[in-house]
């Protein structure tokens, strides 16, 4: 398993987070985030309290939060409770605090990152490529990928994209995991047709041409 920190920003407070490579999702420090809401230094002691008290109540909250290993302040990584942003939503409903709203708030905007993730889900889905791997091909750094689409990539990339947002209006997905899904089902209605094109065609749909070099083709047929 291969997994990367960050630190996100809340109120200049620091939020530990870790992105997991196999489950494609960000995780968030349990502690971290109760330090925040509750402005108690004693944030362990009030976890281990609440998940008691949660687990009295019921709830399986607690027992569905897992460990991963995260960076400390003294730089060394530790096995940490985190919680995805599912797991958050409902863990804040279980603290009472004034700054819970912004927080949701906040939490919201840093799920901006799993629009990042459907993103590459549909692409790799029907170009059998990450967003990264396409770019690679296409010899981009800071480049934006759908600027250097030949036409046939660029539409074949908006149906992917159009037919993801139909499905899930159609099905209308209460999670996450569940958006992958369908995103991967949006991607494959395009891929689909670039199988059925390519076998016409005899030829690649997804190619390294990019912005530059199709210019550059252009102008040498010109001439």
């Amino acid at each position: 398993m291969n997994n990367q920190d960050a630190i996100k920003i809340f109120e200049d407070k620091k939020v530990r987070t870790v992105w997991d490579e196999e489950q494609e999702k960000w995780f968030f420090s349990v502690i971290d985030v109760i330090e925040v809401l509750t402005n108690n230094s004693r944030a362990r002691k009030y976890w281990s309290d609440l998940k008691i008290k949660l687990k009295k109540e019921g709830s399986e909250l607690s027992e569905k939060i897992g460990q991963l290993k995260i960076t400390s302040t003294d730089g060394k990584s530790y096995k940490t409770d985190v919680a995805d942003t599912e797991q958050l939503f409902r863990l804040i409903q279980a603290i009472p605090s004034p700054k819970a709203e912004p927080f949701k708030v906040w939490l919201a905007k840093v799920e901006g990152m799993q629009f990042a993730t459907l993103t590459d889900i549909i692409t790799q889905a029907w170009a059998d490529k990450t967003t990264k791997e396409y770019k690679t091909l296409k010899g981009l750094k800071k480049e934006n990928l759908r600027d250097n689409m030949t036409n046939t990539e660029l539409i074949l990339n908006m149906l992917a994209e159009a037919s993801t947002k139909d499905i899930s209006q159609a099905v209308n997905p209460a999670s996450f995991e569940e958006s992958k899904k369908v995103a991967k089902q949006g991607g494959n209605v395009a891929k689909v047709a670039m199988k059925e094109l390519e076998a016409k065609t005899g030829k690649k749909v997804v190619t390294a041409l990019n912005a530059k070099s199709f210019l550059q083709l252009k102008k040498g047929k010109d001439d």
